[in-house]
């Protein structure tokens, strides 16, 4: 299917490729708004107007018919008798309680402070700092430590965007034999939730700071792993957990610049067994011109948190400076690959 849209594209004039791009923000801020005002939630017990819905919205009904209509352009409602639309299966998805957090992930994409880093993408390019540093006066993590509603939203976001990968890396690398799983920067639990649930035979040790492991207790409850995992709050950029065999490390190196995480890469070598191993879980950015989601998520890192997606090389030469050796990259059916290494 993606291939075919993309076909479909490339055989458009090139100024026509060129506004399509150019204009999807168009789409990006009506996607963000009827999650914001919870459309599809008012509309998953039976069709509405805009007439009916104004009024509890405090919204103006003409204006909101208008967006209405634009959802449904996009597949999200169809329009019944009596101006009344109705979800699609596609704008199911938009409920606040739907599979996949479709509904956070676009209250974050779409915020005025992400959006805010994304208005400073000049002076990203000029400085290579992050624009929602200069936006917002204090770093990206900072910022969701004093904002915990906004730390809330990220969270669930980065269980829609990277929703797929945790089964995939589970089904992809074999945890059998291990003992210990040390999950370092694990937020949730939700990779080593999808690990534990595929690989009966692991433990479990969750490990963050405590802003970010708020919801961790049901998340891993819901996954029937919660008496298989200790949560542990902390700070990898000062120390890890030691005992484990295995130490994962999914989508932490991606936000931090290379001597940041060698910083984080020399915790975990000194706390794990001689024997032990890491898992580096990311996207591994291909050479040349292939297209890959990565090399538009790297711009991403760039404006707001200033680190940067990597290549296999990058990540060879990162690992060797912090006593490791890469062994290993292991494909997994999503964009994330698992990068095994050892101690050097």
């Amino acid at each position: 299917m993606a291939d075919s849209i993309q076909a479909a594209a490339a055989s458009l004039p090139p100024h026509v490729q060129l506004i399509q791009m150019g204009t999807a923000g168009a789409v990006a801020n009506v996607l963000h708004i009827a999650a914001r005002l919870g459309l599809a939630d008012k509309l998953a017990h039976g069709p509405g107007s805009a007439v009916e819905l104004a009024g509890p919205l405090a919204l103006h009904a003409p204006s909101l018919h208008r967006l209405m209509r634009a959802m449904a352009s996009l597949g999200l409602l169809t329009e019944g008798e009596r101006l009344r639309f109705s979800l699609t299966r596609l704008g199911e998805a938009l409920k606040s309680d739907a599979p996949g957090s479709a509904r956070s992930t676009l209250l974050m994409t779409g915020s005025s402070w992400v959006g805010s880093g994304f208005a400073n993408l000049l002076h990203s390019l000029q400085t290579g700092r992050p624009g929602f540093e200069k936006a917002q006066g204090m770093p990206f993590f900072a910022y969701l430590a004093q904002h915990p509603d906004d730390a809330s939203v990220f969270s669930e976001a980065m269980v829609g965007i990277h929703g797929a990968e945790p089964p995939a890396v589970a089904a992809a690398y074999d945890f059998s034999m291990l003992r210990t799983v040390v999950d370092v920067g694990g937020a949730s639990g939700n990779m080593l939730a999808a690990i534990l649930a595929r690989h009966p035979a692991p433990r479990g040790l969750l490990f963050d700071q405590p802003h970010a492991l708020v919801g961790a207790a049901k998340l891993l409850e819901d996954n029937g792993v919660v008496d298989r995992v200790t949560v542990e709050p902390g700070d990898f950029f000062q120390s890890v957990p030691s005992g484990g065999d295995a130490y994962v490390l999914s989508h932490v190196l991606h936000d931090w610049n290379d001597d940041q995480c060698i910083t984080i890469l020399g915790h975990c070598r000194k706390a794990m067994k001689p024997d032990g191993r890491l898992l580096i879980v990311e996207m591994v950015l291909p050479p040349g011109d292939v297209p890959h989601p990565g090399k538009i998520l790297d711009m991403v890192m760039l404006v707001l948190i200033g680190g940067q997606e990597r290549t296999e090389v990058e990540y060879a030469r990162l690992l060797d400076k912090a006593g490791f050796g890469l062994s290993r990259v292991v494909a997994t059916q999503s964009p994330v690959s698992v990068i095994e290494a050892v101690p050097a």
